[in-house]
């Protein structure tokens, strides 16, 4: 008879002990590097939001009054990888941008770490005049 299955009778299937090991020790190696790096990109998304409200609060105002609104958005927001100095704030035709970029460390375990280079504007063209203004030093 053609296309039949044949089975044995005690025969084993399933996940070894070594194999379950091993699928435990990569969820557990990505589980590390998750919980790590998702204070970063929550620092990340907390500036962003920090400089379009620095933005709309200080409106047409002075530089430092642009700088003292993120800073005070920053206190709240426990933002420390940037301040207000580290803005780079920029006036086309009445229009106030402001832009930032910071490369951020994380430790992963020993020796081994991540560098997350960030940047962000308030831009609507996108151009970051802060990231142009690390590449000329």
């Amino acid at each position: 008879m053609k296309g039949e299955k044949r089975y044995r009778i005690g025969a084993e299937s399933g996940v070894s002990l070594s194999g379950l090991i091993v699928v435990l020790i990569v969820l557990g190696a990505l589980a590390l590097v998750a919980i790590k790096v998702t204070p970063a990109f929550l620092e990340y998304k907390a500036v962003k939001s920090s400089i379009a409200r620095a933005k709309a609060d200080a409106g047409t105002g002075t530089v430092r009054e642009i700088q003292q609104a993120f800073d005070k958005n920053a206190g709240v927001n426990d933002i420390t990888a940037v301040s207000g100095r580290d803005l780079v704030i920029t006036r086309d035709g009445g229009d106030t941008e402001i832009s930032f970029a910071y490369e951020k460390r994380v430790s992963l375990a020993g020796n081994v770490s991540l560098l997350f280079d960030f940047s962000g504007t308030t831009d609507p063209s996108g151009i970051n005049a802060a990231k142009a203004d690390t590449a000329d030093k």
